[in-house]
């Protein structure tokens, strides 16, 4: 991925934020968004995933760590804080790749839109939804 790719990607990320509702924004304020390019072999192992499979993070498209807010307990107040990851590689993966977005000339509209769902679903797991309940909600 280019530098110029990563702040196309960045720079509508930065938009899908702004544009959250203000009660999912605030989440943000208190639960870290990490844009990274894909997960690392670290987050790999922890998800069960081989990290020397090359294909093992193409559909990953975001994580939600930590804890829930209805699973927080004082007795958790020693556990690393939650944070929000967004998978740039998943996302334009799922998308069809850069060239497919490049040749549609609503390609920064659908890459906005994708960010804002994986967003939104990963934001809805520190609300303690699970993936039925988001499924249910369009956020799948």
């Amino acid at each position: 991925m280019t530098e110029a790719q990563r702040e196309r990607f960045d720079t509508l990320a930065a938009e899908a934020v702004d544009d959250l509702p203000g009660t999912f924004r605030a989440v943000l304020d208190e639960v870290p968004l990490v844009i990274i390019d894909e997960p690392t072999p670290d987050i790999l192992r922890d998800m069960g995933y081989d990290p020397r499979d090359p294909g093992a993070s193409r559909d990953l498209m975001g994580l939600h760590s930590g804890f829930a807010y209805t699973e927080d307990t004082v007795e958790r107040s020693g556990s690393l804080p939650s944070q929000i990851h967004l998978f740039r590689r998943g996302i334009i993966e799922h998308l069809g790749g850069w060239a497919a977005l490049d040749s549609d000339p609503e390609g920064d509209d659908l890459l906005y839109e994708q960010i804002a769902v994986t967003l939104l679903h990963e934001i809805g797991h520190q609300m303690g939804l699970d993936e039925d309940d988001l499924e249910r909600l369009g956020y799948d």
